[in-house]
C-alpha cells in the first residue's frame, strides 16, 4: 500500500521546523503540515522570500500557523542565531526537517573554505542539529535527513572531501546526498546507544520538479548547462514537489514512521511511485565509512553530542 498525506492524523499541536521551507518541497511540506493543523517555522536565506512563502501557506490553509527564521547553514553564526530563534518560537519542537539545499553550483567555497555543497547539505545540517539536540530530546522529536536517488552514484572521497583537487559539481552533489543518508544512519545508531529520545529518519523526494533543477543551484544563480538539461527532464520524468514532499512529511509527522528506515518513493529506480520504504545503496549501509564520516565531520565542526 502506498502511503499518502490522508494517513497523517490531525496534527493540532505538533510544531516542526523546516530548513529551506521557502520554496520546493519544503514549501509543499509545510502546506501539508499546517493543512492537518501543526505549527510550522520555515528557515530561509532570506526575509522576503519567506514572507511570501508565508503568505503562499496562508493562502493554501487560511488561519495556518506559521512563522520563519532567518538561517544561512554556510555560517556558523547564522546557524547559532537560528537555533535560537527556533528555540524560542517552538518551545516544543517535534521533527526538524533538513531540507535545505545546494545542487550542481558553480565551484563555490564558503568562508571557511568549505566546498558549498557539502557545506550547506551535510556540515551545515549536521551544525543545526547537534545545537537543537536537547531541546528535540525533551520535545522527544525527530530528525528527518533528506537524501537524493543521488545518494547511489554518491563516494565519500575522504583523500579529497572538499573537492579541491579537480571539483566535480556532479560528482560532489551525490557525496553530499550519501553523506546525508550514512549521517541519518550513523545518528540513529548513536542515539539508540545514548538512549536517546529523538528518533532519526531519513528520506527522499524520487525525482520532483523543484526550483533547485531549474536553477541549478539551491541558493542564487547557477549553471547554464543544468538549467537547460532539467528543463527537459523535469517535463519527462518528474513527478510534482507536492508528490516529492510526501515522503518528508510521512517522515517528520507520521505515528507509524520508524527510526533508521529509508522513506521514498519506491517506483521507477525510486524517482517516482508508491512511497514507502525505499531502496538504500549498499554504500550507504557501510558502518566503518559512516563512522569515519562522523568523526571527520566533527573535526570539522565539532562534537555532535555534550560531554557527558
Amino acid at each position: 500500500m502506498s502511503w499518502t498525506p490522508d494517513n497523517l492524523p490531525d496534527l493540532t499541536g505538533k510544531t516542526y521546523a523546516i530548513t529551506g521551507g521557502n520554496s520546493g518541497l519544503g514549501l509543499e511540506a509545510a502546506k501539508l503540515l499546517a493543512g492537518k493543523g501543526a505549527r510550522v517555522v520555515i528557515t530561509s536565506r532570506k526575509a522576503d522570500k519567506a514572507s511570501a512563502a508565508l503568505a503562499e501557506v496562508r493562502a493554501h490553509t487560511p488561519g495556518a500557523d506559521v512563522d520563519f527564521v532567518l538561517l544561512d547553514l554556510t555560517d556558523p553564526a547564522s546557524i547559532e542565531r537560528a537555533a535560537a530563534a527556533l528555540i524560542e518560537k517552538c518551545p516544543t519542537l517535534d521533527a526538524l526537517i533538513n531540507n535545505a539545499g545546494v545542487m550542481q553550483p558553480p565551484e563555490t567555497r564558503t568562508a571557511e573554505g568549505f566546498e558549498l555543497q557539502m557545506a550547506t547539505n551535510h556540515l551545515g545540517h549536521f551544525r543545526l542539529n547537534k545545537r537543537l539536540l536537547a531541546h528535540l530530546e525533551a520535545s522527544v522529536g525527530r530528525i528527518v535527513a533528506v537524501s537524493s536517488i543521488a545518494h547511489k552514484y554518491g563516494k565519500i572521497d575522504f583523500d579529497d572531501l572538499m573537492f579541491e583537487e579537480s571539483y566535480d559539481p556532479t560528482a560532489s552533489y551525490a557525496q553530499s546526498k550519501l553523506a546525508n543518508l550514512m549521517y541519518a544512519f550513523e545518528l540513529d545508531r548513536r542515539l539508540k546507544a545514548r538512549g536517546s529520545t529523538v528518533s532519526a529518519i531519513p528520506c527522499h523526494p524520487g525525482y520532483a520538479a523543484t526550483n533547485l533543477q531549474s536553477a541549478g543551484v539551491g541558493m542564487d544563480g547557477g549553471s547554464r548547462f543544468f538549467r537547460s538539461l532539467y528543463s527537459v527532464t523535469n517535463k519527462l520524468v518528474a513527478q510534482s514537489a507536492e508528490r516529492g514532499a510526501w515522503p518528508l512529511v510521512l517522515a517528520a509527522a507520521d505515528p507509524s514512521a520508524e527510526a533508521g528506515t529509508y522513506y521514498g518513493p519506491t517506483g521507477m529506480s525510486q524517482m517516482r511511485g508508491p512511497v514507502g520504504a525505499s531502496f538504500v545503496d549498499k554504500r550507504a549501509r557501510d558502518q566503518a565509512t559512516a563512522r569515519k564520516l562522523w568523526e571527520v565531520t566533527e573535526n570539522l565542526v565539532g562534537p555532535f553530542f555534550p560531554a557527558s
